[in-house]
């Protein structure tokens, strides 16, 4: 399903103001909830969400300090930010309108990242997200596609993963269905296990 660059970032735009909001009904301990991304709490990953603005000297420099391993820089900027609650919420909200993404990547990326980054946090707090359709399938898309650092061509080797409300199919092999949220958490790496890919 094609989607065009303008109706991207308007899903980009959505989601972060939706999150903001979910985000703004927590209660304090919620913060410190873990999520589905191991080791990061609440907090960690909505902080997170918003370094996705940062301008490319910032993310150089982050690079650098943490000896250009990528995941530990992302790990480190998100639990060094010091932020409050209301401040990250604010961030997201002050994100609308801005074209900003990671150097080397496409605008899926930070749609991705905001679909994914929505469900680690709504699945552990027992909170249902649904997400848009065309938004999940071009998310899906890119991840089946880009390689790095999920490689979903190589772990679903053998299995053809088709949606069951969406127009989605990938791979060749043993046909496992299933809705395109689950189909997209599954294809990067999420233990929100509802598709058998044994």
């Amino acid at each position: 399903m094609a989607v065009d660059c303008d109706t991207v970032w308007r899903h980009i735009d959505e989601q972060r103001a939706s999150l903001a909001d979910m985000l703004d009904g927590l209660e304090p301990a919620q913060w410190s909830t873990p999520t589905l991304c191991e080791g990061w709490t609440v907090r960690h990953v909505a902080a997170h969400i918003t370094h996705s603005a940062s301008g490319k000297p910032r993310l150089l420099f982050e690079l650098l300090r943490s000896g250009f391993r990528f995941n530990a820089m992302i790990y480190r900027v998100a639990v060094q930010d010091k932020r409050t609650p209301a401040e990250l919420t604010a961030a997201l909200r002050a994100m609308r309108g801005s074209r900003k993404r990671p150097p080397g990547t496409s605008e899926l990326d930070p749609l991705m990242d905001v679909l994914v980054h929505t469900q680690d946090i709504a699945v552990p707090l027992g909170i249902d997200r649904p997400m848009p359709v065309d938004a999940a399938v071009a998310a899906a898309e890119r991840v089946w596609t880009m390689g790095f650092p999920f490689k979903a061509q190589q772990r679903f080797r053998g299995v053809q993963l088709a949606a069951t409300d969406a127009e989605f199919q990938a791979g060749e092999g043993r046909r496992v269905q299933a809705p395109i949220r689950d189909i997209l958490m599954t294809l990067v790496g999420r233990p929100v296990i509802t598709i058998d890919v044994a």
